[in-house]
């Protein structure tokens, strides 16, 4: 396993749960289906999904991430659906699923693979499926490190950081019909002011 994907293990074994977010929806017509959640770590996103009716598939690389989203979901008396692996190499079966959920995991791989796990995202999505995304973009406050390609950091811990713009987007996801919003949020640490960038999608697969 390469560097920057195997330091997400390190990273989840010095960490702890903190509870699941609080979500919406990106498209409120939606109220039930399989879901992948494409990354899942420990379960922030999962569990919520869960508790909304979805059928949950919880996929990340850290086995840490993934004992922990076992534990608080067997605490909560909810059942997910568990398994370890890459979201560029998806062990899925065509059109298998309704909805992919991918928040704060694109930014975290190379060129070739965000490639490739947008290609395996269309596959496994049924024609009218959804694909979420959120991803880090280029105006944002953390922009920076040590490149080790366009616009793609990397940091101490060995994780990569990419910073996105919708040009980027729009070109990786033309399969799909999208809807992408960017949210810049002024934020103050230590009497200065920053920039939080942030970039969601909300892509529809379209027939080819």
């Amino acid at each position: 396993m390469v560097r920057h994907i195997k330091a997400w293990e390190d990273e989840y074994k010095k960490s702890i749960w903190k509870g699941h977010y609080s979500i919406e929806m990106p498209d409120a017509s939606l109220k039930k289906g399989r879901l992948l959640d494409a990354g899942c770590g420990s379960g922030k996103y999962s569990i919520p999904l869960k508790m909304r009716g979805f059928d949950v598939v919880g996929m990340d690389v850290s086995l840490a991430a993934l004992r922990m989203l076992s534990e608080s979901s067997k605490s909560r008396d909810i059942d997910i659906d568990i398994l370890a692996g890459n979201v560029f190499q998806l062990p899925f079966t065509d059109g298998s699923f309704d909805i992919v959920w991918c928040y704060g995991v694109l930014q975290h791989l190379l060129s070739e693979e965000r490639e490739s796990a947008i290609c395996e995202f269309k596959r496994i999505l049924r024609t009218e499926g959804f694909l979420f995304l959120e991803v880090f973009g280029k105006d944002d406050m953390r922009y920076g490190g040590i490149e080790v390609e366009p616009d793609t950091f990397s940091r101490e811990n060995g994780i990569v950081y990419h910073y996105f713009d919708k040009d980027e987007l729009e070109g990786s996801l033309s399969d799909f019909s999208c809807r992408i919003v960017e949210i810049r949020k002024e934020k103050c640490f230590k009497g200065k002011f920053y920039i939080r960038h942030m970039i969601s999608v909300v892509a529809k697969k379209i027939y080819r």
